[in-house]
């Protein structure tokens, strides 16, 4: 940082002459500062006068209105007391316009600088909830000041991003510090779920309580996308972000919230990191055939895992970003990896405020102008704004452009359940694409985790559970019937505007659940423990074996706590979701069955 040395006025650095016409020079500086300062209360004068007019012209119409005996006293563009209530309503309107239209005038002319930022202060008042400003680097960063800034957030009157991530930080540290305990003893299931629970409940749940029906923030209206990215051990974040600011057509209005779960390092006693060596581990690579032809596999020693956020916030081409706080993240241990419900929870967190809420993938590429091109799209849904796009979009494989081909959409029309599963719950497939031509666009019954696109009024309606820990599958199911229920439309994009990086486990990538059984050390600890909390999603979506008593006789009530906030929607109901979505209760295999829904691939719902 440059410090410049300060030069006390009078010094003898300066000459006479010079003091001469810089006093001169001074005095016209202060007569026109004066001036614009003058100016700008002028406009502000201006302004409450008539707020005052207006409510002056209320006292009136009201009191004229209610003198009139038979209530038919004609006003215009209205009669009687509401006419007139509604005519100097429009007056008080007007008036709050006009000031602000003045103020902004004034802004824009460049007028002054000590006046004209304190405007500036006042103007943007609806951003003050992105100070202090969240450090994106280094990993698990600490926040000044965060036992306050909790508790201002927690309180549900003063929330900031530094709130909520100082917040979300203290549960993972918390949690990160159990999960250590618990794995030395060799703790079974159900204490290793109960310890979770209980912090979420002491967390979690008390923030999303302050914040129920209610948007964390105020929606800005300035077109703005906020890009959610849940990322496990992700090699292809950097790439992600790079894709996605690249190809926006307006990359100053994209906010990205990452969750960066990675391998770090050997976490020592004392919480530091240690990176050196090979302290991670692969997936289960292919190394070979067996004498039956079958793959064999191998999970080796690995070096720390690349930071997507380090290698693309110091990249010069795209600091700027980062620096402009337009990349929040928060960072996870590999070992309080829970899945993708609950990364896609942390991550919705980070919204701030933006009018658009998009959850993706974090290995993706994306089409020129995508971000305004879905910003069309779902205007042009029959049920905008209560609309939301989603797709399985076609894959892509490394070195294939820096762009997405644009191709007809997919639609999202078919669901199946392998009851071979360990815990099997419903699936959802694409089946059929649009022919080009149509209208606006169509119906689904599903929203795809991977991809969907919304207003950000979706997290009122719809918060992320973040009671679904180690669950893989089932969140899709969730997200489909808990959106339709609550009122939201569910629409297939016209076109494929990105594209995914598809990863068969022949790849050898590492899972999460690899990680919970060596944190464990019982390789199949997810399955035992996804197996009860599953019940949850189960019970959501009308399993047979997961009703309220069958989950009571088995001891797991705790998986039902506050259902009610994060279940079935009110302005439909499930019997009608599952009409529509073409499912049923199949008893035999204590599971849903899918039927063929004829009208999702014909494009007959608009």
């Amino acid at each position: 940082m440059m410090h410049r040395k300060k030069v006390p006025l009078g010094s003898s650095k300066t000459s006479s002459s010079r003091t001469t016409v810089g006093a001169s020079s001074t005095r016209m500086r202060r007569k026109k500062k004066k001036s614009r300062f003058s100016k700008t209360v002028d406009y502000i004068v201006m302004g409450f006068v008539m707020v005052i007019f207006g409510a002056f012209m209320y006292e009136f119409g009201v009191l004229h209105a209610e003198n009139v005996a038979d209530g038919t006293a004609s006003v215009k563009n209205g009669s009687g007391k509401a006419g007139a209530i509604n005519k100097v309503k429009g007056v008080i309107k007007a008036a709050s316009k006009n000031l602000r239209r003045n103020i902004s005038a004034h802004k824009s002319s460049g007028s002054g600088s000590g006046v004209v930022n304190l405007d500036d202060n006042l103007y943007r008042s609806d951003l003050s909830h992105l100070q202090p400003p969240v450090p994106y680097l280094p990993i698990f960063a600490s926040i000044p000041n965060d036992k306050q800034l909790i508790q201002d957030t927690l309180d549900g009157t003063k929330p900031t991003i530094a709130g909520i991530v100082a917040l979300l930080q203290k549960f993972l540290s918390e949690l990160h510090d159990k999960n250590m305990m618990l794995s030395q003893k060799r703790a079974d299931g159900d204490e290793i779920i109960d310890a979770f629970f209980t912090l979420a409940k002491e967390h979690l749940l008390p923030f999303d309580k302050a914040y129920r029906g209610r948007p964390i923030f105020p929606i800005r209206e300035d077109e703005s996308i906020f890009l959610s990215l849940a990322a496990f051990r992700e090699h292809l974040l950097a790439d992600t972000l790079a894709f996605a600011f690249d190809n926006a057509k307006h990359p100053d209005k994209l906010f990205v919230g990452a969750v960066v779960q990675n391998c770090f390092g050997k976490v020592l006693p004392d919480g530091t990191i240690d990176p050196s060596g090979t302290p991670c581990k692969t997936g289960a690579q292919v190394v070979g055939k067996n004498k039956q032809g079958r793959d064999m596999t191998k999970v080796s020693d690995a070096p720390i895992d690349k930071n997507g956020i380090e290698d693309f916030c110091n990249d010069p081409k795209y600091e700027k970003y980062c620096k402009a706080g337009q990349v929040r993240a928060v960072y996870v241990h590999e070992t309080e990896s829970l899945g993708p419900a609950m990364a896609r929870y942390y991550a919705s967190k980070l919204w701030g405020g933006e009018t658009y809420f998009v959850q993706t993938d974090s290995h993706l590429k994306f089409a020129e102008e995508w971000d305004e091109k879905y910003r069309i799209e779902v205007k042009a849904a029959k049920n905008y704004p209560k609309a939301i796009l989603s797709s399985y979009p076609p894959g892509f494989t490394p070195g294939s452009g820096t762009s997405v081909h644009e191709s007809n959409g997919a639609k999202l029309c078919f669901c199946e359940t392998n009851v071979l599963d360990p815990n099997p719950i419903i699936r959802i497939n694409a089946g059929g694409n649009y022919k080009g031509g149509e209208k606006r666009p169509t119906q689904i019954p599903f929203v795809a985790a991977g991809f969907f696109f919304a207003r950000a009024e979706f997290l009122v309606d719809m918060p992320f559970d973040p009671l679904i820990p180690w669950c893989f599958m089932g969140e899709e199911i969730a997200l489909s019937l808990r959106s339709w229920t609550s009122g939201w439309s569910i629409y297939a994009p016209r076109k494929n505007l990105i594209a995914h990086q598809y990863r068969p486990g022949r790849m050898g990538l590492p899972k999460f659940w690899g990680s919970v059984g060596r944190l464990y050390g019982r390789p199949q600890m997810n399955n035992k423990i996804q197996g009860k909390v599953i019940k949850r999603l189960k019970n959501l979506a009308g399993y047979p074996d997961a009703t309220v008593e069958s989950i009571q006789k088995d001891n797991i009530a705790y998986v039902l706590t506050d259902m009610e906030y994060y279940g079935v929607g009110k302005e439909r109901t499930l019997e009608q979701y599952m009409e529509f979505a073409g499912i049923h209760v199949d008893k035999e295999n204590n599971a849903l069955a899918c039927k063929a829904i004829p009208w999702c691939g014909k494009g007959l719902k608009e």
